[in-house]
């Protein structure tokens, strides 16, 4: 990736091939879930959809579920009102809010807790959210999820709801690991050599 324009930089055909089923579901409205390993490229993916997208001038907004402590995700999702609780202090508006006419873009989603997904899949079902202490409110949000978890199996477990998964999956894509496409290796090589010799 060229940090200045965003291009991904690929010669791996696996990567080519990928790159142009995102450049053609971008143009929809529809959810997008890439699975891949931690370090694959899932993030820089995701900005692709949102820069090829309608929605490419309004904001893009990324949130890490695996970052927020348990207590706090639903206010990072859905914001909050000042004295809803302890700590709230001012009105805050959470990712949803930030994220509306844009892009919102849900990291390591397979983290989020089981009791924060059915207000997650509310939000994607009827472009609705609820403040904590707040009214309902409705947003105009395309969500790209990502995991390096296998959410089939999650759903097993019980960690996962399954709804909320065929919510999040509509365009599936799972992004190779590095091993797997050599043919970029020279490529990174030489775009973080690059870097480091601007830097030094």
């Amino acid at each position: 990736l060229e940090e200045s324009s965003r291009q991904l930089i690929t010669a791996a055909p696996v990567m080519q091939k990928l790159i142009k089923t995102l450049d053609r579901v971008a143009t929809s409205e529809v959810p997008v879930l890439l699975t891949g390993e931690s370090g694959s490229g899932k993030e820089l993916l995701a900005r692709r959809v949102h820069d090829k997208s309608i929605r490419a001038q309004q904001p893009f907004v990324a949130l890490n579920c695996a970052a927020i402590p348990q207590g706090l995700i639903e206010s990072e999702l859905f914001g909050h009102l000042k004295g809803s609780f302890t700590g709230a202090l001012k009105d805050r508006k959470g990712k949803f809010e930030q994220a509306d006419g844009g892009t919102l873009f849900l990291d390591e989603i397979g983290e989020l807790p089981i009791d924060q997904q059915p207000k997650l899949l509310r939000a994607l079902q009827l472009g609705e959210i609820e403040p904590v202490g707040g009214q309902t409110r409705s947003v105009d949000v395309r969500v790209v999820a990502a995991t390096n978890l296998d959410l089939e199996e999650q759903i097993g477990k019980g960690t996962f709801r399954e709804d909320l998964y065929y919510r999040l999956a509509v365009i599936p894509l799972k992004v190779p690991p590095l091993r797997q496409r050599p043919e970029d290796i020279p490529l990174l090589a030489g775009h973080f050599l690059r870097r480091a010799a601007q830097e030094r």
